[in-house]
């Protein structure tokens, strides 16, 4: 097959099963047995035959004429010279109809669906082409939908659609939509894949999701229907109308009865393009006439490229029934997509193109199907063979008995469950094993089966003794067992287990033993790997245990918390830090808040990138080297650029961290900070908040010329200062201004009662990050 037509076959078949469903129901509509009992009557009232007679003659017709029985009467009924009324010999079985052979029958007004069909159906079987076909279509849809023009497009694989009939659109027009692209959003295109009629009943809405043959406003309304079982690859029908509105049910039905009506007749162009080059399908079907069972001869049909699209039956015995309750010559000239739809890209399908294609015969592995019998489903199981017979193929359904199905399921339960059975009979000697067995054991075949008591000579040593005494248990006392074993094989050793248990004599003597041996190698390793998985996930718990419990008595150590609010150069200070709650393993955030010997005060927030005992020792390098060049009278930006190089040249190369320091002066009030990539200080006052504008400062440790400013702000009585680190309002899949605003609501709303409730409020979800604050307050004067 082509490529990609695997892909799509089995959504294929679904829609030809619906399609076929269908036109089940239309069929009823039709009243396609009063059209065969109308075809018998006219031939009794002509040649005088009996009812059986003319049955075998129509039969024998359509035949002939590679046709099926219902187009052969739709022939026949259109053929036949209808008499003037009124006279003596006009219609005598009444049986006729209004169709003449001499002329087209005229377009009946809107009346019975069935009526409509049937003359449609009459006038079908003598168009030649698909424009004659397109022309016959438009004369008798008219009347009954307001069709003002019909188009049949043919889809080209690959190759998009082309036009091969056209009525009610001019030339000019015609050689335009002559071939169309396979693109997107093309109507009839949707509806050959989808295998669903598409009805487009508002243009301005529709010109927005399809690519609509003509942009201009002509035809406001329009139809798409895929033909079952069309010509080539598949056939759409589209019908396009003047007036705006949708299609009445009564009108969809009837547009949906003419496009299954075309599906033989487009069917009959291909006859002669693809029919019996062989000449042995009478042949065949006189053979198989005789045969008991399901068989059909199968007609490949190729597509432009040469590739096997579908299959038609040529020939099929009487007992062949197909998914919808058509038996024997019911099913001549139909598609095995129509009439098998599951068979479309399952083994079958592979399996009749390898036939074709090598002429070595198919045959499949037994399957599950499902008959119906007496109107009851009844699921069998079946297997089927293909056989090359000229340039077709003969294919044979067999229905296996139940001691087949019971041997094929014993076969499938040592297939799955990788296992095999054993008898021993300890009175005759005799031993019988499984092909499986062999397998399990990897055991020549052509040995022949081992004895139960050398049963051990076959394990490793270790496993022996426990197997030789479970053997003699069960031999003397008839002490069933189930034991595990190990053998040695080329791809290493394999863990096995025998089952066992004896047939007693009516003393309780072992007679027989029954057992079987299964492989268990797959299920031991993935039990072993499960194993060593769990044995190394506790050592690591345990090593990254260790690790924060380190960590976490470092950090104490080295960043001591103040029992209480302390007080520097005339300020309130209060601290606070939260480990995440999330990990076990200790962030490196930190903080100081120092008096220095000129009275002024440093304050300082940091956070290292990373967790556990690299980043406190780096928390503590940094906290206790800012703390040493700010109290010997280095400039703020000079202790940032410093620690910078620190970061660079420590013992990685590769940390980081953000800071903020800050000193301030209570002589003058004023507070001087610089920043490394950290969030600024909040300062509330007088009842607002806002965040001081930062001034330049890189990351530390992310660049070896790093520039860094410094900025000043003027404390009040009664202003608070907030400096803290990015887990206080950082939230996952957050923008950090969110963060940011939430903070400053919260401090003028929730903030005054003091630092624990400020966190209570900002932290009510689990932070997966620490936490850090120092609380700044200048008291009222």
């Amino acid at each position: 097959m082509e490529s990609g037509f695997g892909a799509d076959v089995a959504a294929l078949a679904r829609v030809v099963a619906r399609q076929r469903a269908e036109m089940e129901r239309l069929r009823d509509l039709t009243a396609s047995s009063a059209v065969l009992e109308r075809a018998k009557g006219a031939l009794m009232a002509l040649t005088g035959r009996s009812a059986d007679a003319a049955h075998e003659e129509l039969l024998a017709r359509a035949e002939a004429g590679r046709r099926t029985l219902i187009e052969e009467c739709w022939l026949t009924l259109g053929t036949l010279e209808h008499p003037k009324s009124g006279g003596p010999d006009a219609d005598p079985a009444g049986v006729l109809g209004p169709v003449s052979a001499s002329r087209t029958p005229a377009p009946t007004a809107p009346g019975d669906l069935a009526d409509v069909l049937a003359d449609l159906g009459r006038a079908l079987v003598r168009v030649g082409s698909p424009q004659e076909l397109a022309g016959c279509l438009l004369r008798h849809l008219s009347p009954d939908t307001g069709v003002d023009a019909v188009v049949l497009y043919q889809h080209r694989p690959e190759d998009g659609l082309d036009l091969i009939g056209y009525a009610g659109i001019d030339a000019a027009l015609s050689r335009r939509w002559r071939h169309l692209p396979d693109v997107n959003r093309l109507a009839p295109l949707d509806c050959l894949r989808t295998g669903a009629p598409i009805w487009l009943e508002n243009f301005t809405e529709d010109r927005r999701h399809y690519v609509l043959l003509d942009p201009s406003e002509r035809w406001l309304s329009r139809a798409w229907l895929p033909v079952p079982g069309g010509h080539g690859s598949g056939v759409a029908l589209g019908v396009l109308r003047t007036q705006e509105g949708p299609f009445e049910p009564r009108e969809r039905q009837l547009l949906l009865g003419a496009a299954r009506l075309c599906a033989g007749r487009l069917r009959a162009f291909d006859a002669d393009r693809t029919g019996d080059a062989s000449g042995i399908t009478p042949h065949v079907q006189r053979v198989l006439d005789a045969l008991p069972g399901a068989t059909i001869l199968l007609r490949p049909l190729r597509g432009a490229s040469g590739a096997v699209e579908d299959y038609r039956i040529e020939a099929v015995s009487p007992e062949a029934v197909d998914v919808f309750g058509n038996t024997g010559r019911d099913m001549l000239g139909r598609q095995i997509l129509e009439s098998y739809p599951t068979v479309a890209g399952e083994q079958l399908w592979h399996g009749y193109l390898t036939a074709l294609t090598t002429g070595v015969p198919f045959e499949s592995a037994p399957f599950a199907y499902q008959d119906v019998v007496d109107g009851v489903p009844v699921t069998a199981t079946y297997s089927v063979r293909a056989t090359p017979l000229g340039d077709g193929l003969l294919v044979t359904w067999l229905r296996l008995d139940p001691v087949d199905r019971q041997a094929q399921r014993l076969w499938d339960v040592q297939r799955l469950g990788n296992l095999g059975w054993a008898n021993w009979n300890l009175v005759t000697g005799e031993t019988s094993w499984s092909a499986q067995t062999y397998a399990v054991l990897g055991l020549n075949a052509a040995r022949g089966p081992v004895p139960l008591t050398e049963l051990p000579a076959l394990v490793v040593p270790q496993d022996a003794a426990p197997l030789r005494a479970a053997i003699t248990e069960l031999v003397d006392h008839a002490r069933p067992f189930d034991v595990p074993f190990r053998i040695d094989a080329p791809s290493g050793v394999r863990h096995l287990r025998i089952v066992a248990e004896a047939v007693t004599e009516p003393d309780g003597t072992p007679a027989e033993v029954h057992g079987f041996v299964q492989d268990l190698t797959a299920q031991r390793s993935a039990e072993l790997a499960l194993v060593e998985s769990e044995r190394a996930m506790l050592l690591q718990r345990g090593v990254l245990q260790a690790e924060r419990a380190l960590a976490d008595r470092l950090q104490h150590a080295l960043l001591p918390l103040p029992a209480g609010p302390v007080s520097l150069a005339g300020l309130r200070v209060e601290v606070a830090y939260l480990p995440a709650q999330s990990g076990i393993q200790v962030g490196g955030d930190w903080f100081s808040a120092i008096e220095l010997s000129d009275d002024a005060a440093l304050f300082v927030v940091g956070d290292v990138a990373g967790h556990g005992i690299g980043a406190v020792a780096t928390m503590a390098q940094l906290r206790f080297t800012a703390k040493g060049m700010v109290g010997t009278g280095s400039s703020l930006t000079g202790a940032l650029t410093r620690l910078n190089t620190l970061l660079l040249h420590s013992r990685d190369g590769r940390s980081t961290a953000t800071m903020v320091l800050a000193r301030y002066d209570p002589t003058t009030r004023v507070l001087a900070w610089a920043q490394a990539g950290h969030p600024p200080p909040l300062l509330v006052r007088d009842g607002t908040a806002r965040f001081l504008t930062r001034p330049v400062g890189m990351l530390l440790g992310a660049s070896a010329t790093p520039v860094y400013d410094s900025a000043e702000a003027r404390l009040e009585p009664g202003d608070r200062l907030l400096l803290f680190t990015d887990g206080l309002v950082e939230r996952p899949g957050e923008d950090v201004l969110t963060g940011f605003a939430r903070l400053a609501d919260t401090v003028l709303t929730k903030g005054g009662d003091g630092l624990d409730s400020l966190l209570t409020s900002m932290l009510v979800d689990e932070h997966r990050d620490d936490v850090c604050v120092v609380d700044i307050r200048f008291p009222e004067e």
